[in-house]
């Protein structure tokens, strides 16, 4: 345990959204929480929502030296981490390949994948080395990991890469008893999937709104994955707005 009796979790992106629900829900299923994100007001607003057992930490995920202050501060603070909830991520907009300019694909990489990356392999580095040894990692996949929308190649491009860290963090985790699983979620109501109410292009290029579910339910299904002992693991779960077209789409 921690310096103050409680599992310690980090979680990226915390500032809105789901990370912030996933936040919330951490901290009172009794963790103590490292809220990491680029805008620091946006942090303190949830960690309002949490009280003494929020830390802030400001940060760029695509950056190694603020990742690494990230988990030092975490370390500092806490003693040590016990959950990664790599959550942070951005998308870019939805044109034509061709139309898409490379800083515009490079942002994409280097938030979604990158980002997870470096925290991962610092996680690595901090779960390797505290006592009690080990910790887990939940990574925001997105169903996108496994079905594209129109015009999303550089997120669905890191979504379906994510998959393949997802495993590659499981299985070179298992030594050190770092496990590691996926959640794909399908429109959480955020404000990131306000959209989705308005109408989006659907397979065959037709736009129609999408329902949403409660995001409250994504947070209820990360803090069941964290809950797990170390020797058992949600390598990969799946939570979605029942009615929305994932299953059949294209």
């Amino acid at each position: 345990m921690s310096r103050t009796g409680k599992k310690i979790a980090i979680v990226t992106g915390a500032g809105s959204g789901v990370g912030r629900a996933v936040a919330v829900a951490l901290a009172k299923a009794g963790y103590g929480v490292a809220l990491a994100g680029r805008r620091l007001e946006a942090l303190q607003e949830t960690a309002a929502e949490i009280g003494a057992d929020a830390l802030c930490v400001p940060t760029d995920v695509t950056d190694p030296d603020s990742v690494r202050a990230l988990f030092s501060a975490t370390v500092q603070k806490f003693g040590r981490v016990d959950v990664l909830f790599n959550n942070a991520g951005t998308g870019a907009p939805a044109v034509p390949m061709e139309d898409l300019t490379f800083a515009q694909w490079k942002q994409v990489v280097d938030t979604n994948l990158t980002g997870p990356f470096l925290c991962t392999q610092e996680a690595f580095r901090v779960m390797k080395a505290q006592e009690p040894r080990g910790g887990r990692i939940i990574n925001n996949g997105s169903i996108s990991a496994t079905s594209p929308r129109p015009y999303s190649a550089p997120y669905t491009a890191t979504k379906h890469a994510m998959t393949g860290l997802t495993k590659s963090t499981s299985l070179d985790g298992r030594a050190y008893d770092i496990a590691c699983g996926q959640i794909d979620i399908g429109n959480a109501d955020t404000p990131m999937a306000q959209k989705m109410k308005a109408g989006v292009p659907q397979a065959d290029l037709s736009i129609k709104v999408e329902p949403v579910m409660d995001v409250a339910h994504v947070a209820s299904a990360v803090v069941y994955m964290a809950s797990l002992p170390l020797d058992a693991n949600v390598q990969f779960m799946t939570i979605m707005a029942t009615k929305m077209p994932l299953i059949g789409r294209g």
